[in-house]
């Protein structure tokens, strides 16, 4: 079942039950997490507290640890949904929190002073003393890499932030970022977001996959579901009218996007799972990926997200997924 968001919905049984699957290290550090990112966009946003409180209960009984927020997010609302969620059931060290900043109102750009006052805003909202995985939402040319780098190091060594990732970065940035960061002596990136899908490919396969692997790089997809496309929901123009989010996904409602529908549709019969866990088990069969990054509006929808690390595809099946989306 699909939601009017274009998210899918299935039966509860979409997740199987048993030992929970290995975790995924992001890059060289020593987080360890569920292969699946909740994602806070929604969250103050579309979701209002009861649904995020739900999404978040469900999330964490489905096994999640990986939440990924951001200081714009819903003007900051995310992070304070969140961390109140997170005071009332208690259970801060089961989770990996990221968070962003960079694209905050109040504090913009990534200069020193902004980072600092971002992450300690972000702190506050989330009622927490430090911030596992920190990353740079935008790529600030007007600010030296120095003075972002050391801004970053100071807060890693005074223990507010674990460790810190880039965002929206060429290939070309990350490496420069690396370079300044050994010249500095200070630490490096781990990580890296990215618009990364069946349907979305070329970006990062073409140049930022080989950087990724040379800097040991963790990489978390956004879009994983291509903004619901890869849901199954929109298989007509008519389709796009009729949702609120048809603007976003035109662009795929192409022969090879429909090549693509056809072929999720045939695995997820063959795994007796669902369009969206099929799309999600394939980007989690691509190097260097972590977990991708996920958002929902509705708690019932994550039973098809979830079951994505117990759905993996076999060689055949990936090799089919890889030729329809070329």
């Amino acid at each position: 079942m699909i939601d009017p968001e274009g998210h899918a919905e299935s039966a509860a049984s979409a997740v199987q039950t048993g030992p929970i699957p290995v975790t995924r290290r992001v890059g060289p550090s020593d987080l360890d997490v569920f292969p699946i990112a909740l994602s806070g966009t929604v969250f103050g946003w579309t979701a209002d507290g009861p649904t995020t409180t739900a999404i978040l209960d469900r999330f964490v009984e489905l096994q999640g640890t990986f939440i990924d927020t951001a200081d714009a997010y819903a003007g900051g609302r995310s992070e304070i949904m969140i961390g109140n969620w997170m005071r009332e059931r208690g259970n801060r060290d089961a989770l990996t929190i990221a968070t962003k900043v960079g694209k905050g109102p109040d504090h913009p750009g990534l200069s020193a002073p902004a980072i600092r006052a971002a992450v300690e805003a972000s702190l506050r909202r989330l009622r927490i003393d430090r911030i596992d995985l920190l990353f740079l939402h935008v790529d600030d040319p007007s600010v030296s890499f120095d003075e972002t780098l050391l801004a970053v190091d100071e807060l890693i060594r005074a223990g507010h932030v674990r460790y810190f990732g880039g965002s929206d970065h060429t290939a070309n940035r990350l490496f420069e970022a690396r370079i300044a960061s050994g010249q500095l002596g200070v630490a490096h990136m781990v990580a890296v977001q990215k618009h990364y899908n069946l349907m979305h490919r070329s970006e990062y396969e073409n140049g930022l996959a080989r950087i990724a692997a040379q800097l040991d790089l963790g990489v978390l997809p956004r879009f994983a579901l291509a903004a619901g496309f890869l849901s199954g929901k929109y298989r007509s123009r008519a389709d796009l009218d009729r949702y609120r989010r048809g603007d976003e996904v035109a662009e795929y409602l192409t022969r090879r996007g429909l090549r693509v529908l056809a072929a999720l549709d045939r695995l997820a019969n063959e795994t007796s799972s669902s369009v969206p866990t099929v799309a999600l088990s394939w980007l989690l069969s691509r190097p260097r990926v972590v977990a991708p990054v996920v958002s929902v509006s509705d708690p019932l929808q994550l039973e098809a997200i979830m079951a994505a690390p117990f759905t993996p595809l076999s060689r055949h099946q990936l090799t089919e997924l890889d030729r329809v989306s070329e």
